[in-house]
């Protein structure tokens, strides 16, 4: 019998700030994330912000996720609306991932957004997907929630330790793109910008250590996933499967005309 952590404890390692790999999905293909969701990543990430799967997906993708029980499913939604994020948690996602948070008053209203009264906004489900898995007590499904805001401008870098100290927030997300962006990069891996967004990598990760909370990064792929684990960050999240899906097909294409590189 497997004692692999489960997918109910993902918020519970989360806060203790446990190393944890996951992986991204784009594609509005439930079959291909039950797949995915199969091979034992800790979370499964849902892209409802850039991807092309939209919010009627959303549970699609979660019920595809816990098919397998194995992975957490997690959804990064479009903006920091709280009717997003509720929407989100109702599918049953373990976590939501919020985008473009530029302040510790922004972070404060998404905390609000993942929790119920007293602590919070949120509005209690009652008959919906997130009932099956995490019960109808809501102090007992906030504990299995987990609220994650992401870094990736320039006003949230300059508000980052109020951020991070917001209360009930479980951790920091960076968005390595957008951030270069804010740095002055020209496009994502512009090595004119490369010595500022390690700087700012540091920074984000001491902020998160001395608050207490995680600290999370988007990776390219595997190798890069495990020198950011050994850097101090906490959670990975590798690639996506619409980057994979092309660069297979293209390394058989490759491999079938001989033509050595694409």
């Amino acid at each position: 019998m497997s004692t692999a952590p489960g997918p109910g404890e993902f918020a519970a390692r989360l806060r203790r700030r446990e190393p944890l790999v996951g992986y991204w999905i784009a594609l509005d293909n439930p079959a291909g994330t039950e797949r995915i969701a199969g091979l034992g990543y800790d979370y499964i990430g849902v892209d409802g912000q850039h991807g092309v799967l939209h919010q009627p997906g959303w549970q699609s993708a979660m019920l595809a996720v816990d098919a397998r029980g194995r992975s957490a499913g997690v959804i990064r939604v479009p903006s920091p609306d709280p009717v997003a994020i509720g929407v989100a948690l109702d599918t049953g996602a373990r976590a939501v991932i919020v985008p473009m948070v530029e302040s510790a008053e922004q972070t404060r209203t998404v905390v609000r957004a993942c929790r119920h009264h007293p602590v919070g906004t949120r509005s209690l489900g009652g008959p919906v997907r997130a009932e099956v898995r995490l019960g109808s007590v809501p102090a007992e499904i906030d504990e299995q929630v987990a609220c994650i805001v992401m870094i990736e401008t320039a006003a949230a870098l300059d508000d980052l330790e109020a951020i991070c100290a917001t209360e009930g927030l479980d951790a920091v997300y960076v968005g390595p793109a957008d951030l270069s962006a804010a740095l002055g990069a020209r496009f994502f891996g512009d090595p004119a910008a490369a010595d500022a967004l390690e700087a700012a990598l540091v920074r984000i990760k001491d902020a998160a250590r001395r608050n207490g909370i995680a600290c999370g990064i988007h990776v390219l792929d595997g190798e890069n996933a495990a020198k950011r684990l050994a850097e101090g960050f906490t959670f990975v999240t590798v690639s996506s499967d619409i980057t994979h899906l092309q660069q297979a097909a293209a390394a058989h294409l490759v491999a079938a005309r001989g033509l050595g590189t694409v």
